[in-house]
């Protein structure tokens, strides 16, 4: 039996494609990729393909893109998108992790989701020739869903696929799609276009404001996603929770170096200050954590780390005037 890897997002196309793959008796692996930036669905890409894949009784390997991803993301050889999205970039650094385990399980060929036209940087026919010889895979990527338009794959031409029963979807009208998902009785899919945090404008100006100080490991991208951030005058971080969520989320985050604060006694946000002991730092976080509480007068905030808390100080919440260190110039 002929073995391909498939790419699942966790999205529709994906979702079809390997359904496509099935129906012609290819034996499919699914292969995720999670980063800090997916914004598929409200559980994430990781449950949905692996609810996919669970559904279809098909293996699934899921690849957490870290430190190596997150380089590429701040120095894409092949530039951003309209934000900050290296689509090119990361769709090479994917299928070269793809090609990898392709390799090592034997299969013979990979193949996507992919439509032709409906991602303007990474989905157009000179950018998918770009990646493939860059990822190391010139024919050797089938795109089920737009085959048809597409040059005659490997896997086509030696007859492993029956070209004739592949798509031909172009652009980014996804009714073919959703007609297509109701005739194999796919449903309850979540996310019929996926989605990418570095496409929002206000995510990407974090990014970048984040790789200018140098904060580019995987908690300061995943803290990105959460409260209310500042730049304080000496450069310092201060993050802001804005619900009893991300409070929780943000005290997990804290790295050894970070200070958490916390008004006493009354309805509050946890703040972060990362990397200061600078007792002027401090100070001015403390501020902000009391201007974000339920108290507006001079209030008691405790101030620790994860473990503990070591001390407390009576602060008056810091004037209006602050906000012009919002990073981004609006809260998201």
């Amino acid at each position: 039996m002929t073995k391909a890897i498939g790419l699942l997002s966790g999205g529709l196309d994906s979702t079809l494609a390997v359904k496509l793959m099935m129906n012609q008796g290819i034996k499919v692996t699914a292969l995720n990729f999670i980063t800090p930036f997916c914004t598929c669905t409200r559980k994430g890409c990781k449950h949905e393909a692996n609810r996919i894949a669970k559904n279809f009784d098909i293996s699934i390997k899921v690849v957490a893109a870290g430190d190596e991803y997150i380089q590429m993301v701040k120095n894409p050889k092949h530039g951003y998108g309209k934000n900050m999205n290296p689509c090119i970039d990361c769709r090479i650094f994917m299928l070269k992790k793809a090609k990898e385990y392709m390799e090592e399980m034997g299969a013979s060929f990979l193949f996507t989701g992919e439509v032709l036209g409906q991602r303007p940087m990474s989905q157009r026919r000179e950018a998918m020739t770009i990646i493939e010889k860059e990822a190391g895979l010139e024919g050797l990527i089938l795109r089920p869903l737009s085959a048809q338009f597409l040059k005659p794959t490997i896997p086509e031409r030696e007859g492993l696929v029956n070209r004739e029963r592949m798509l031909n979807i172009r652009g980014r009208w996804r009714k073919p799609q959703m007609e297509l998902a109701e005739e194999f009785g796919i449903e309850d899919y979540q996310c019929p276009a996926g989605g990418c945090r570095l496409t929002d404008i206000q995510f990407a100006k974090r990014v970048k404001e984040a790789f200018e100080h140098d904060e580019d490991g995987i908690q300061d991208m995943n803290l990105l996603k959460y409260g209310r951030h500042f730049r304080l005058p000496r450069g310092v971080k201060v993050i802001v929770g804005r619900n009893e969520e991300e409070n929780s989320i943000i005290s997990r985050f804290a790295g050894e170096r970070d200070l958490l604060m916390e008004v006493v006694g009354f309805g509050s946000p946890i703040t972060l200050l990362k990397n200061s002991c600078d007792e002027r730092d401090i100070k001015m976080a403390a501020s902000v954590c009391v201007r974000y509480s339920n108290y507006k007068g001079k209030a008691e905030v405790k101030i620790g780390c994860r473990e503990r808390w070591e001390k407390t100080l009576f602060v008056e919440p810091i004037k209006e005037e602050f906000k012009k260190y919002l990073i981004g110039g609006i809260s998201i």
